[in-house]
């Protein structure tokens, strides 16, 4: 163990020792936890552990290795093709079941929905919600669907998941005016920002760039998530920890939305933006002003 994260450390892994460990517990079928009190490695057992920590050091993300990827109260089912959901991003998934909480039947909307791990959690934690996951890879559709199968047959609450492009002008047409919650974790990182190898040798391109600045998906989201919304709904939308501003002011300037918010993360930097559709249903004249507030 202590070799191995050695190994993982000289590779540049954030933390080798907890890493070297969830492989360890992985090859022998246990929880982590577990660890002290498993039996040792078997011959064929070191030589997988080994090969798994080889494949770590070149920075294939721990995820793939091991087929898993925990959010919030879920294990998730993901490998290429499909983006890793990140800690950070259980904040967005919070606020929205938050939201959802002592509604009826809610209806929430998860635009780029990836691995499912947003709509699924609400799915989750809103037994009583209808939750729509859309995403447009065929790569990423497919795991999706596994894992909506998948906690479906756990005896969660299906989704309903629509291949789609969230930018599509036409987006969900049947919905308009009627969603209650609508989620959104979109590709945001500026294309000239330099990101882990694990992001730019696994992630797909397509799940984490957009545009020059970033915001090439979430400028079109925004005008149709207004639509989609009813009067009082609300949307929360993540971003690049460089869009504090940005975000925040291009909701306000669509004018439609009113109590627009900029939440942090555990580190403290801008993270996700909230707002909710005015209540009247109309454009606000120059758009409703904006407050920083706490993850």
């Amino acid at each position: 163990m202590a070799r191995a994260a050695r190994t993982l450390a000289e590779a540049g892994v954030e933390a080798p020792r907890a890493e070297a460990e969830m492989l360890a517990a992985y090859v022998l079928g246990v929880p982590r936890g577990g660890l002290a009190l498993a039996d040792g490695f078997t011959p064929d057992d070191l030589g997988r552990f080994n090969a798994l920590v080889g494949r770590r050091a070149a920075r294939e993300p721990l995820q793939h290795l091991t087929g898993v990827a925990g959010f919030r109260h879920l294990e998730l089912a993901v490998g290429p093709g499909v983006f890793v959901p990140r800690p950070e991003t259980e904040l967005l998934a919070g606020w929205g079941v938050e939201q959802g909480r002592g509604q009826s039947a809610p209806l929430v909307v998860d635009l780029c929905s990836g691995s499912g791990a947003i709509a699924l959690s609400v799915a989750q934690e809103l037994p009583d919600a209808r939750v729509v996951a859309v995403e447009r890879s065929p790569a990423a559709l497919a795991w999706l669907r596994r894992n909506a199968a998948e906690r479906a047959a756990a005896g969660d609450t299906p989704i309903e998941v629509v291949d789609a492009d969230v930018t599509d002008p036409e987006l969900l047409a049947e919905l308009v005016g009627r969603v209650d919650v609508l989620l959104c974790n979109p590709p945001y990182v500026p294309r000239s920002v330099a990101v882990p190898p694990e992001v730019a040798g696994h992630d797909p391109d397509q799940a984490v760039f957009a545009g020059a600045d970033g915001l090439a998906v979430i400028r079109p989201v925004i005008g149709r998530v207004a639509e989609l919304l009813r009067p009082g709904g609300v949307l929360g939308v993540e971003h690049d920890d460089t869009h504090g501003t940005a975000v925040p002011e291009l909701l306000a300037a669509d004018g439609r939305f009113a109590g627009v918010e900029e939440h942090r993360d555990l580190v403290d930097r801008p993270r996700f933006a909230t707002a909710s559709r005015r209540a009247d249903g109309r454009h606000a004249v120059g758009g409703p002003a904006w407050q920083t507030g706490s993850s």
